[in-house]
C-alpha cells in the first residue's frame, strides 16, 4: 500500500522507533511480498483473512477487555465496533488483548502494589504486539485508570498512526434518592467506624453504587485521564464524556475506525500531535475539571515516551493561570454522567479556548487543529451549575499543588480544593504501611491535630506506589477531614480528598527525609507557599539521615522486583525506561 503525502501543516517530531526501509510500503505489506512470505499469508488465512485483505492496511485494535472489573467488562463489544469502523472504511482490523487490573477491588491490599506496575505492562505489551506484527496503524480502547496512560505511552513509543477510545463512564447508582458511586462505599466504612452508619447500610450502598459497565463515576483518575487524552488531541471530540453503554459510545468507536485510516493516509503520527503545547492543553483541562493527582505522574510519563520534557514545575506554571470550574466528585457534588448530560467536555474546552487558556493551533487525531474541532462547539445549557463560568470559578487557580521543602526536596503533589484551607500544622503520627494507618484511623489512634505519615509505599519501596483511598476515605467517614492531614510517598486514588499530599520524593526507600520522621515531630503544610516543612533543626535532620539504613526490598523475584529495580521516582513519572 502506498501512503499519500503527509499533512503539510505538520512538523513531525523525531522518533526513536526505526522506520521501514522502504518509504513506498506500509509495515504490514511485507507479509504479501514474495514467495518467501507465503507462510505469513498462510497464518493469516487461518485467522479469517481473504486474499483481498492483503492489499488493505492492517490496523491493530488493542482491547483492554476483562471481567475483573466493571470498568472494562464491555470493552470487547467496543472493540468489535472499532473493528467494524476500520473494516467498513477500507482497512483490515486485527483485534488483540492486553491486561487490566482493578484498583477498586485491590485497594487497601497487597494486590494494589501491582496497579501502577500494570501501566508499564500495558504499554510494553501493546508495543510488543504492534511492533512484532507490523501493523500499519492501531487503535487502543481503555477503561480503567492505568489503561489510558499505558495505551498512550505505547502510541508515543511506536509513533505509528493511532488514536485512543475511552470505554466511557459508568452511570451512577442511587441510594435514598442520591447519586452514589464507589467512593461512597469506602467512606461508609469510615462512618461505620465512627458509629454513624450500620453494617447493613454499608452493604446496602455497596449493592447499588456500581450498577453496570463503565469507569468510576466521579472526576477520579479514569475520567481525568480520558479528558486529558482528549485535550491532548489523541481522542475524537467528546470521547471522554460518553456513557460506557450508549449509542454515542458505539458511534465514537466506529468513527475512530475511520479516523485512524485518515491518519494513516495523511501520515500523521502521535508525536506530530503530542507536542509540549498539547500537553499543556491536557494539563489545563485536568485542572479546570478538578482532576486527579495521578494525572501529574501519568502525563509526565506519557510526555517522556513522546520525547517531550514535562516536569512537575510545569504543573505549577500552568496552574497559576487556570481555574477550577467543575463541581464534580470527589470534592464537588456531581458525577461524570451529569456532565455528559449537559454536553460533555467540548463546551468546556471551547470556553477555555476563547479565554486564551488552550492552544488552538495544535493538531489532533481528526486531522484538524483543536481550534477547528471546536469552531462550532455548543455552549452549556443556561442554568446548569456543574461547570462554572470563568468569572465565577470554584478556585481561581489550580487545585493540584506541587510542594517542595525539607520533607520533599524533589517534590510532592496534593489536591487542595480550598475547602480544606491552605495551611495545616500538626504532630506526626507515623505508619510504615497503609494497612497500619487504616487501622490507626478506624480504631481511634489517629486524632485531631495529627499529620498522618505513611511511608514505605513509594515506587521502589512498596513497590508500586499504592493508592491511599482506604485511609483517606476512613478519615472523611470518621469526620476528621478538616482536623487531620496525611502525607505519603505513595499516591492517591482520584476519589481521595481532604488535606492529603502524596508522591513525596525522594521516597523513604531511597533515604528521603520522610524516612526519618518520628512520632510527635511538628510538620507544617503550606499550600500557599507550596512547602512541606519538618520543623526540626537542619543539624538534627542531617544526623537522622546519616544514621538511616536502607531496608531490605519487599520483593526479590518476579514483576514487582523487576519494577522496583528499574522504576524512576514519582516526580519523573515513575517510568521504567528513563535510564536508557
Amino acid at each position: 500500500m502506498k501512503r499519500s503525502e503527509s499533512a503539510k501543516s505538520v512538523k513531525p517530531n523525531k522518533s526513536t522507533i526505526k522506520k521501514p526501509k522502504t518509504k513506498e510500503r506500509a509495515f504490514s505489506s511485507l507479509v504479501v511480498d514474495g514467495i518467501e512470505r507465503a507462510p505469513s499469508r498462510g497464518m493469516l488465512y487461518a485467522t479469517g483473512f481473504k486474499k483481498e485483505d492483503f492489499s488493505k492496511p492492517q490496523v491493530g485494535v488493542a482491547s483492554t477487555w476483562s471481567m475483573v472489573t466493571p470498568c472494562n467488562m464491555h470493552i470487547d463489544q467496543l472493540a468489535v465496533s472499532v473493528a467494524q469502523g476500520i473494516n467498513e472504511n477500507g482497512g483490515k482490523a486485527i483485534v488483540f488483548n492486553t491486561i487490566t487490573i482493578s484498583d477498586g477491588i485491590s485497594m487497601g491490599t497487597e494486590g494494589m502494589k501491582y496497579s501502577l506496575v500494570s501501566r508499564e505492562v500495558i504499554a510494553d505489551s501493546i508495543e510488543t504486539v504492534v511492533g512484532c506484527q507490523g501493523f500499519d496503524a492501531f487503535i487502543t480502547v481503555g477503561g480503567c485508570d492505568k489503561n489510558m496512560p499505558g495505551c498512550i505511552m505505547a502510541m508515543a513509543r511506536l509513533n505509528r498512526p493511532s488514536l485512543f477510545v475511552y470505554g466511557g463512564t459508568i452511570l451512577p447508582g442511587t441510594h435514598h434518592g442520591k447519586d452514589v458511586d464507589l467512593v461512597n462505599i469506602f467512606e461508609a466504612v469510615g462512618k461505620n467506624a465512627a458509629g454513624q452508619c450500620s453494617a447493613e447500610e454499608v452493604e446496602a450502598i455497596a449493592e447499588v453504587a456500581i450498577p453496570g459497565a463503565g469507569s468510576c463515576g466521579g472526576m477520579y483518575t479514569a475520567n481525568t485521564m480520558a479528558s486529558a487524552i482528549e485535550a491532548l488531541g489523541m481522542s475524537l471530540p467528546n470521547s471522554s464524556a460518553q456513557a460506557a453503554v450508549s449509542k454515542e459510545k458505539t458511534l465514537d468507536c466506529e468513527q475512530s475506525g475511520a479516523a485512524v485510516l485518515n491518519l494513516l493516509k495523511r501520515d500523521i503520527k502521535p508525536r506530530d500531535i503530542m507536542t509540549k503545547k498539547a500537553f499543556e492543553n491536557a494539563m489545563t483541562v485536568v485542572i479546570a475539571l478538578g482532576g486527579s493527582t495521578n494525572a501529574v505522574m501519568h502525563l509526565i510519563a506519557m510526555a517522556h515516551c513522546a520525547g517531550i520534557k514535562l516536569t512537575i514545575d510545569d504543573w505549577t506554571r500552568v496552574g497559576k493561570r487556570v481555574p477550577v470550574l467543575a463541581d464534580l466528585k470527589p470534592s464537588g457534588k456531581y458525577v461524570m454522567s451529569r456532565l455528559v448530560e449537559i454536553g460533555g467536555t467540548v463546551p468546556l474546552m471551547k470556553m477555555l479556548l476563547d479565554a486564551g487558556l488552550l492552544h488552538g493551533d495544535v493538531l489532533t487525531v481528526t486531522g484538524k487543529t483543536m481550534k477547528e474541532n471546536l469552531r462550532n462547539a455548543p455552549k452549556y445549557p443556561a442554568g446548569q451549575d456543574i461547570i462554572r463560568s470563568l468569572a465565577n470559578p470554584i478556585k481561581k487557580d489550580s487545585h493540584l499543588v506541587v510542594f517542595r521543602g525539607n520533607l520533599c526536596p524533589s517534590g510532592a503533589v496534593g489536591k487542595i480544593s480550598g475547602k480544606e484551607g491552605l495551611q495545616f500544622s500538626g504532630k506526626a503520627i507515623v505508619f510504615e504501611r497503609e494497612e497500619d494507618a487504616l487501622q490507626g484511623i478506624l480504631c481511634g489512634k489517629v486524632k485531631a491535630g495529627h499529620v498522618i505519615v505513611i511511608r514505605g509505599e513509594g515506587p521502589k519501596g512498596g513497590p508500586g506506589m499504592r493508592e491511599m483511598l482506604s485511609p483517606t476515605s476512613a478519615i472523611m467517614g470518621k469526620g476528621l477531614g478538616k482536623t487531620v492531614a496525611l502525607i505519603t510517598d505513595g499516591r492517591f486514588s482520584g476519589g481521595s480528598h481532604g488535606f492529603v499530599i502524596g508522591h513525596i520524593t525522594p521516597e523513604s526507600f531511597d533515604g528521603g527525609p520522610i524516612a526519618v520522621v518520628k512520632n510527635g515531630d511538628s510538620i507544617l503544610i503550606d499550600a500557599k507557599n507550596r512547602a512541606i516543612t519538618l520543623d526540626i533543626p537542619s543539624s538534627e535532620l542531617a544526623s537522622r539521615l546519616k544514621l538511616w539504613k536502607q531496608p531490605k526490598p519487599n520483593y526479590t523475584r518476579g514483576v514487582l522486583a523487576k519494577y522496583a529495580a528499574t522504576v524512576s521516582n514519582a516526580s519523573e513519572g515513575a517510568v521504567t525506561d528513563r535510564q536508557f
